[in-house]
């Protein structure tokens, strides 16, 4: 598996960046703006990871997705999540 993310703290600032995202703006142009994930420098890319490798809401949303897919916001501990599955 592979996939981008965009970590925010509220549901409701992950709703606005979906809409900007369905809007025709670039994920990694929002992730790097907007994600407080280190991985935001890289766009919110997360590299190849598997089975077991992301807590488990995460990995649902992930197998949820078909490539090329952007989730609604995903819940974890760390916050609000949107997915983009590259892979």
């Amino acid at each position: 598996m592979r996939a981008s993310h965009i970590l925010v703290d509220t549901v409701e600032q992950a709703n606005e960046l979906k809409q900007q995202i369905a809007e025709g703006a670039s994920f990694a142009s929002i992730a790097q703006a907007n994600s407080k994930c280190p991985s935001k420098a890289n766009g919110g890319d997360l590299g190849e990871f598997g089975p077991g490798m992301m807590v488990k809401p995460f990995e649902d949303g992930v197998l949820a997705l078909e490539v090329g897919g952007v989730s609604d916001p995903v819940q974890t501990q760390f916050g609000y999540h949107l997915i983009h599955r590259t892979g």
